[in-house]
């Protein structure tokens, strides 16, 4: 599966779960360790553990993946790592304070959904 159709399966994951401020940024040319990130907000804990669980469970069914998670008992910013994609899931204050997207700006967005 292409990273580009993996992401845009991790978005409707999102999307169906309600997330906030999705994005799919394409790092493939500025990048030698994955080629998209995709990122979203969870305006709750409650949400975040939610994203994470549904992500992996529907991701592993439709492809047989698993995801190397990082943070997954952390509150602000959790990871799913795709290899080719990864996910960043943010509190809305930790989305601000690391502020991904400028921090990868050389990288091109591929799909952005408030």
């Amino acid at each position: 599966m292409e990273p580009i159709e993996l992401a845009r399966k991790i978005v409707n994951v999102l999307e169906d779960k309600l997330a906030e401020n999705i994005l799919i940024l394409d790092i493939s040319e500025v990048s030698d360790f994955t080629d998209c990130f995709v990122i979203a907000t969870a305006p709750s804990p409650r949400l975040l553990r939610s994203l994470i669980k549904a992500i992996d469970e529907e991701i592993k069914l439709e492809t047989g993946y698993n995801p190397i998670v990082e943070g997954a008992n952390n509150e602000d910013w959790v990871i799913l790592d795709y290899a080719y994609v990864v996910v960043h899931l943010f509190s809305e204050d930790a989305r601000s304070y690391y502020n991904i997207e400028d921090l990868w700006q050389s990288g091109k967005i591929v799909l952005s959904l408030q």
